[in-house]
C-alpha cells in the first residue's frame, strides 16, 4: 500500500500538541475523531502525559511504542521541526504538519521547511503540509483534520467514492461543505498546502491505486507533473481546477508565438493531453464529481433530452451544441413508438417532450423512457424538469433507474425548480448513480466532462519522419534557417541573396519572374512591421524595391533575399516556444494579423497527425482549409507533414529556443514555409 493512503485510510494517530483546551486545535482532530465513531487508536501526544478527553496522553511519541499509521504535528513554529524529526525517529510513514510561517511566509521560513522535508527523505517518512488542514477518510471515520466543518452536527461523514485533493485547506473543506448539501459521495478529502515534500499529485497518484476511488477533483495553484497527471487519469476520471488564469502576470516574448501561448494557455493544451479535465470553478468541480459517480462513459456525442418543458428541451439544444455535444436522431421504430403515448401537442423527435400530461398519466414518462433507452443512435439522456412535487420524484427516479440498468449509458437530471418543492430529489436519484444539476446548460456540461474524460488518451509512438539537425546558431537568419528546412523535406520557395543594385533583375528571373523580395538585415525578425517584405516584383520593378529595402538598415550591414513567388494560399503560424511544462507547438491562422485575430491551438511537444488535425479543427483553419467562396481545399495532409517534419527536425535543439514559421502558406497541391524566425535562448 502507499505510505500516503495512511491520510484517509490510517488505523491509528498520534496527535502530537494534543490538549484538552476547548477550542484549541490540538483538541479538535480528537474531538472529530470520537465523536465520529473512528475505530483505530488514537495517541495523544503531549509533555505533561495526563489525560485528554479520556484518552491516555503520552509525553513524547517515542514511548508509544506501537504502530503509527500517521502523526499530525500540531505544535508552534518553533517546535515542528523536533516533533518532524522524532517521528522520522518513531518510524511513523507519514506526518501532516498543520503549523504555518514556513515558505509561505518568508525566506527564514522557506529554509525551516526545507530542513523539514531533509528529516523526511533521510527517512523515507512522506511529509505533507506545513501549512495544511490535514485530511479525511469516510470510510474509516478518521478525521485527521482540525477543519471547523465536523463540528457542525449536520455534517456527516461519507464513505463515499469520490476523492477531493486541495492545495488549499480552507477551499478544500469549503468545497467539501458543498459536496455534502448536493449528496456527493466523496468519501477521501487531503490537503496539501505548502507542498513541501508530498504534492497534489502525489497524493491523488496513490488515490488511483485505490479500488475504492471512482473519480478524483483536485484543486492547486501549480502544475507542473504533466506525466504523472496522464498516469492519474488513465486509471480514474480526473477533474482539476488550476488556479491562476490571470494573464497579469504573463511576459512578452521575442516572437509572435510567445506571445500568444500565454501560460495559462499552455496548462490548457498540457492538462487537454493528459486525459484529465479543467474546470473553471468550484461549481464545476463539484459537476464533474457528480457525473463521475455514474461510473459509465462516454465516447461519442449523440445525446436524446426528454422533458416535461418545451423550454427545456430548447435550452438543453442548445447547451449540447455550444459543448461540443449534438442531439441524437432518433431510430424511426423509437419515433413510432412514442408516438403512441406522447399527446399530440408534443414532441415525439429530439428533443422528446412528454409535456405536463405526465402530471395526469404518471405511467406516461415510464414509458417513455423504456423507450428511448433502449435506441442505439442514443450515447446519453438528459432529463430535464421544471418543478417536482411530492410523487413525482419517487416515479421518476424508479423510472431514470430502471433504465440504467437496461442499458449502461449516462442519464443525468436537469431540475430547474426550487430545492425546497422536493428536498430529498437529489438524494432519491443519487441512490441510482444519477447526477442531479439546477439547469440544462449544466447538465450538458457535466456530459462534455464526462465525454473528455472517456476518451483515449493519445499515446505517442509514431516513428520520426526526419532526424534532428543542429541546433542554429543565435542569430541565424531566414536563409540559413530555410536552408535547414529544406536538407529535412520542407518545401521552401527558390531563393537567392543578393547584396548588389545590379544583381537584382537577373536574380528574379532566376526565380521564375515573379519574385518576393525581402531585406535581409541582422536582428530583424518581423520584416513585415518594418516594410522590409514586397510580393510578386517584376525583374523591371526590381531596382527600385532593392534600394528602398537596402535603406531600412540606415547604413548598417544589408542584403536583399529574391524568392520565387508562391501564390496565394491559406496563410498558418507554427510556432515553438519553451515553457516550464515542455516545449509548446503553436498552430493557427497566420499572416500580418495574427497577434489581432488570435486563432491559435496548442499542444505540448511531442505531437502527432491526429493531435496536428485535431488542433486543425480547434481554429478556423478547418473552415479556409475546406475551402471557401468556390476556392479549392487546401492541402491539409501536406501541411500536417511539414509541422511533423520542423518537430522531429527541432528535437533535440538546445532548450528555450523560439522558433515563429510565420506564414506557412497551404495551396491545393501542398504547402510551402515563406519566412522563420529564430530567438536562442538566453545564457
Amino acid at each position: 500500500m502507499n505510505k500516503l493512503a495512511n491520510l484517509w485510510s490510517a488505523k491509528s494517530v498520534a496527535i502530537i500538541g494534543a490538549t484538552e483546551r476547548v477550542g484549541a486545535m490540538g483538541r479538535l482532530p480528537i474531538e472529530y475523531l470520537l465523536k465520529h465513531g473512528y475505530q483505530g487508536e488514537i495517541f495523544p501526544v503531549n509533555p505533561k502525559g495526563g489525560t485528554i478527553l479520556g484518552i491516555n496522553a503520552f509525553a513524547s511519541i517515542s514511548e508509544i511504542n506501537m504502530p503509527i499509521d500517521l502523526a499530525l504535528i500540531m505544535v508552534p513554529l518553533n517546535a515542528v521541526e523536533a516533533a518532524v524529526s522524532d517521528c522520522a525517529s518513531a518510524g511513523v510513514p507519514v506526518v501532516t504538519v498543520m503549523a504555518s510561517g514556513f515558505a509561505e511566509a518568508d525566506e527564514a521560513g522557506a529554509i525551516a521547511q526545507d530542513r523539514l522535508v531533509s528529516i523526511a527523505k533521510k527517512s523515507g517518512m512522506r511529509l505533507v503540509g506545513p501549512n495544511c488542514i490535514g485530511s479525511v477518510g469516510g470510510a474509516a471515520k478518521l478525521t485527521a483534520t482540525f477543519s471547523p466543518v465536523f463540528s457542525s452536527d449536520s455534517t456527516a461523514l461519507s464513505a463515499g467514492s469520490l476523492a477531493l485533493v486541495s492545495q488549499s485547506g480552507a477551499l478544500g473543506y469549503g468545497t467539501y461543505s458543498l459536496g455534502l448539501d448536493r449528496d456527493l459521495p466523496i468519501g477521501v478529502v487531503v490537503t496539501t498546502g505548502n507542498e513541501a515534500e508530498v504534492s497534489a499529485m502525489d497524493i491523488a497518484t496513490a488515490l488511483s491505486e485505490d479500488k475504492e476511488v471512482t473519480g478524483i477533483l483536485i484543486y492547486t495553484e501549480g502544475l507542473t507533473e504533466i506525466a504523472q497527471l496522464r498516469e492519474i487519469a488513465a486509471k480514474k476520471p480526473t477533474a482539476i481546477l488550476k488556479a491562476g488564469r490571470s494573464q497579469a502576470g504573463a511576459k512578452a516574448a521575442a516572437s509572435h508565438t510567445g506571445a500568444l501561448a500565454t501560460g495559462d494557455r499552455v496548462v490548457d493544451a498540457a492538462i487537454k493531453a493528459t486525459g484529465a479535465v479543467r474546470v473553471n470553478n468550484v461549481e464545476e468541480l463539484l459537476d464533474a464529481g457528480a457525473v463521475f459517480t455514474t461510473g459509465t462513459k462516454l465516447i461519442g456525442k449523440r445525446v436524446a433530452i426528454i422533458t416535461t418543458s418545451g423550454g427545456s428541451g430548447i435550452l438543453g439544444t442548445d447547451a449540447l451544441e455550444a459543448c461540443g455535444l449534438e442531439l441524437a436522431e432518433l431510430e424511426p421504430k423509437t419515433i413510432a413508438a412514442l408516438d403512441e403515448f406522447i399527446p399530440s401537442y408534443g414532441n415525439s423527435t429530439n428533443p422528446v417532450d412528454v409535456t405536463a400530461a405526465v402530471i395526469s398519466s404518471p405511467e406516461l414518462f415510464e414509458k417513455c423512457m423504456a423507450i428511448l433507452v433502449n435506441d442505439r443512435n442514443v450515447e446519453a439522456i438528459i432529463a430535464a424538469f421544471c418543478v417536482l412535487v411530492g410523487d413525482d420524484v419517487e416515479r421518476i427516479a424508479n423510472a431514470l433507474g430502471a433504465a440504467g440498468k437496461v442499458r449502461s449509458l449516462p442519464i443525468v437530471v436537469a431540475r430547474t425548480g426550487a430545492q425546497s418543492l422536493a428536498p430529498l430529489a437529489a438524494k432519491k436519484l443519487a441512490q441510482f448513480n444519477i447526477p442531479v444539476y439546477p439547469t440544462p446548460e449544466r447538465a450538458a456540461r457535466a456530459l462534455e466532462l464526462l465525454r473528455v474524460v472517456s476518451m483515449p488518451i493519445p499515446k505517442y509512438s509514431r516513428k520520426p519522419l526526419v532526424l534532428t539537425t543542429a541546433t542554429p546558431n543565435a542569430g541565424a537568419s531566414e536563409v540559413e534557417l530555410k536552408n535547414l528546412w529544406e536538407s529535412v523535406g520542407v518545401p521552401v520557395p527558390e531563393s537567392l541573396v543578393v547584396s548588389k543594385k545590379s544583381e537584382v533583375s537577373a536574380a528574379v528571373l532566376k526565380v521564375g519572374g515573379r519574385a518576393v523580395l525581402k531585406a535581409v538585415i541582422p536582428g530583424l525578425l518581423h520584416k513585415s512591421d518594418a516594410g522590409g517584405v514586397s510580393l510578386d516584383i517584376s525583374e523591371d520593378s526590381a531596382p527600385e524595391v532593392f534600394d528602398r529595402l537596402i535603406a531600412i538598415a540606415n547604413g548598417g550591414e544589408a542584403s536583399v533575399l529574391v524568392e520565387r513567388f508562391v501564390p496565394k494560399g491559406i496563410e498558418v503560424l507554427v510556432g515553438i516556444t519553451p515553457s516550464p511544462l515542455g516545449r509548446v507547438l503553436t498552430i493557427g491562422v497566420g499572416g500580418v494579423l495574427t497577434e489581432v485575430i488570435n486563432d491559435t491551438a496548442l499542444r505540448l511537444l511531442p505531437v502527432s497527425s491526429e493531435d496536428v488535425n485535431a488542433m486543425i479543427d480547434e481554429t478556423r483553419l478547418v473552415k479556409l482549409f475546406a475551402g471557401v467562396r468556390g476556392a479549392k481545399a487546401a492541402d491539409r495532409a501536406a501541411f500536417v507533414e511539414l509541422v511533423l517534419r520542423i518537430t522531429d527536425a527541432t528535437a533535440g535543439w538546445d532548450e528555450g529556443f523560439e522558433l515563429d514559421i510565420n506564414p506557412v502558406t497551404v495551396l491545393s497541391n501542398g504547402a510551402w514555409v515563406l519566412d522563420s524566425a529564430y530567438v536562442a535562448a538566453n545564457k
